[in-house]
């Protein structure tokens, strides 16, 4: 098959739909399709193709972390798909290509497949005043079912996108996708121990008993707040268990300011922005995972530190709860004490305990991996490409 890919950002550029992308891509490839990401770049006037890729001439977003805003319509870029012709356009972001994408596909009535990676319920506050909010709900609640309505499949990483299609009144199939991982990338066999000792030296890690990381975006949303509350009313120096808080954002100096009224900063290291292929020696230095978001889906980073052999501590999420399964790649928690009593018994594990663990956690994301995420995508484009034209897609 020949498959477009629209999204609003794509590499150098890295978040969670990026690496999504990303890893369908290669998924895809490696089972002989040929693939086509179309994708805003600011840092050119003009389009082209280079390497699988349509850069589109974008403008610069300074807000938002600097990524670019394209035109929705174009004829340059309609001609391109013309030429590349499509068996598929999937959208992966509501922006200006998400529209484009809908365009395109109406214009080479070609099957159209929508992935809902956002619950933006979680990001209104990034973009409305708090008196606005209930405003911008409605108004990003309408947006998203019309984009749902015209897509002839839609996709999602968590059945938290069953959930907010049909809160936004969409009540079509929504096919849940899991998100991928790069696994050779962060298995511990990958890295060295010069890289691990570099990281442990840069951020002075030694003599801790156990690391706890957590990799994200530091906005609101991820809740990093919650984890730093809970990290005071429960964590001792004398446990010592460390956070680091890997990655940048609008709240970090906040953030930063908090974990000083509270009295934990010496428990707590903030890296700021890490490049993501410089990430793996960070998940190979720590022992754990720690996440209190409640506004993810699937989350890569998540996915990413089990790869590393990380157990995950997740504040229990109902719509997320069977991502992680207690004892086997993780533990919940709901309140400060029990993050705290789970975290202090995996720290206190014997090295027998904590090799079978550690192996636990690599077995539950082994298929988690760049075909599969291809290949569970290739059924949803099998299905509708039939659909269309009544043929089998090759």
């Amino acid at each position: 098959m020949r498959i477009a890919l629209f999204t609003e950002v794509y590499l150098p550029y890295i978040n969670g739909v990026v690496t999504h992308v990303k890893i369908l891509k290669e998924g895809l490839e490696q089972l002989g399709h040929t693939v086509l990401v179309v994708t805003s770049d600011p840092d050119t006037r003009h389009h082209f193709i280079k390497d699988g890729v349509l850069h589109c001439p974008a403008i610069r977003v300074k807000k938002i972390y600097n990524y670019g805003l394209a035109s929705p319509l174009s004829s340059t870029r309609l001609k391109l798909l013309e030429q590349f012709k499509p068996d598929i356009i999937h959208i992966h972001t509501e922006f200006s290509m998400g529209i484009s994408g809908i365009h395109i596909a109406h214009k080479l009535k070609v099957p159209l497949v929508y992935t809902l990676h956002t619950m933006y319920d979680d990001y209104v506050y990034y973009v409305a005043p708090k008196h606005l909010a209930r405003l911008a709900r409605n108004v990003s609640h309408r947006y998203t079912r019309r984009f749902a309505l015209t897509a002839q499949a839609l996709t999602s990483p968590s059945e938290k996108g069953s959930v907010y299609f049909r809160e936004v009144g969409i009540t079509k199939k929504v096919n849940i996708i899991p998100n991928a991982v790069e696994l050779d990338s962060f298995r511990r066999e990958s890295i060295t121990p010069e890289q691990i000792a570099a990281v442990k030296r840069q951020y002075q890690l030694d003599g801790h008993r156990m690391i706890a990381c957590f990799v994200g975006r530091m906005g609101r949303e991820k809740s990093v707040d919650v984890l730093l509350d809970y990290w005071a009313k429960e964590i001792k120096p004398e446990d010592g268990i460390h956070l680091l808080l890997v990655g940048d954002g609008p709240s970090r100096p906040e953030l930063e300011e908090q974990a000083r009224q509270l009295g934990i900063a010496d428990m707590v290291t903030f890296t700021g922005a890490i490049q993501h292929q410089e990430l793996p020696p960070y998940l190979a230095v720590c022992d754990v995972y720690v996440t209190a978001s409640l506004s993810d889906t699937n989350s890569i980073s998540m996915l990413e530190g089990e790869a590393a052999g990380l157990p995950v501590f997740q504040r229990l999420d109902p719509l997320n709860a069977n991502q992680v399964v207690e004892g086997r790649n993780g533990f919940l928690f709901n309140s400060p004490e029990e993050l705290g009593r789970k975290l202090r018994m995996v720290r206190d594990m014997d090295p027998e305990q904590l090799s079978a663990l550690r192996d636990r956690v690599t077995r539950f994301v082994k298929d988690s991996g760049a075909e599969a995420l291809a290949n569970y995508t290739l059924s949803v484009y099998h299905t509708i490409y039939k659909d269309k034209t009544g043929r089998q897609a090759e």
